[in-house]
């Protein structure tokens, strides 16, 4: 049987894939596998099935000689060294379309919650700071005739914008490839952060997107404006985050993800007007299992001589 490996234990139902057909070695540490335990694990195996914070760069690749496939569990794969897997032969897979739905879900439940300061509101009912209602007491922002902009109109940007109808929001969008008109309207990234009400970050990392976000861009926004991240945290300067909240040059922010996980920049804790979530976008039963099972199938087609499912582009 060939050999794998897993960083992490993987659902139950999604191992059963592998039963008769490969020799698993699996991580059972509660905390993400150690990159020298990565680097000396890897040796003779034939596919490495990789979490996000595993950093799968050409030293891994190197010591893996016999690898054939890295399927990442997860959309992004800015964990990984493509060049260097190509140039050693090497296919790397990712999970797209099946955490899309999920991480659209929590970019709303984020905007909604920023907007309604209902985070806010929950941790002043539970230390006993609600003694009355009143007429301006906790006032937030409707969303319905405000322009929602979508940096990344991928398939997660194209899904947030179809639930942002429902609210009766116009949509505007950047795109690095062309988009039908009727998604919305097409900006320039400066016209889009001057106009939105709210802001949603949907962009892959790469060394172009790096940093994308910062003052100068919240300093384009307005005062009033919310700016939400869903996507990869190191997208945003998160100093020019905490400073353009400071200085009330936007209205808020939702945050999933965070420039150096897990880490969250101190001025953000302080914040009551910023929504924190450690990096649950996918995190339902039912996605985060069919992520698992969609890198096992990958794994599994390119060990038998198939095409994989979803190679990265």
């Amino acid at each position: 049987m060939l050999p794998v490996l897993l960083t992490a234990r993987l659902p139950a139902s999604v191992m059963r894939r592998f039963d008769g057909v490969c020799d698993v070695d699996a991580f059972a540490g509660p905390d993400e596998m150690p990159y020298d335990e990565l680097l000396r694990r890897v040796a003779g195996k034939a596919a490495l099935v990789s979490l996000i914070m595993d950093r799968v760069d050409d030293a891994v690749l190197a010591a893996g000689t016999g690898l054939r496939v890295v399927a990442n569990v997860g959309v992004g794969y800015n964990n990984i060294d493509v060049t260097a897997a190509r140039a050693r032969g090497v296919i790397v897979t990712n999970t797209p379309d099946v955490l899309t739905d999920a991480t659209a879900d929590l970019t709303w439940a984020l905007v909604l919650t920023v907007t309604r300061r209902v985070a806010e509101g929950d941790r002043l009912v539970r230390r006993g700071g609600w003694q009355r209602w009143a007429l301006d007491f906790m006032l937030g922002t409707e969303l319905r005739g405000k322009q929602l902009g979508i940096v990344g109109f991928g398939r997660i940007g194209q899904a947030v914008a179809d639930r942002a109808r429902a609210f009766g929001m116009r949509i505007a969008f950047t795109s690095r490839t062309p988009r039908p008109e009727e998604h919305g309207e097409r900006m320039r990234l400066d016209e889009l952060l001057a106009t939105s009400d709210v802001v949603s970050l949907h962009a892959p990392l790469t060394k172009d997107t790096e940093r994308m976000i910062g003052q100068p861009q919240f300093a384009r926004m307005k005062r009033s404006a919310y700016f939400i991240n869903t996507s990869r945290g190191a997208l945003v300067d998160e100093a020019s985050l905490v400073w353009a909240l400071k200085e009330g040059l936007i209205a808020g922010a939702g945050l999933d993800v965070f420039e150096r996980e897990p880490s969250v920049h101190p001025g953000l804790l302080e914040l009551e007007n910023v929504v924190l979530t450690p990096h649950v976008g996918s995190a339902t039963v039912e996605t985060r299992t069919a992520m698992a099972d969609l890198a096992v199938r990958n794994v599994l087609a390119v060990l038998s001589g198939e095409p994989a499912l979803t190679p990265v582009p």
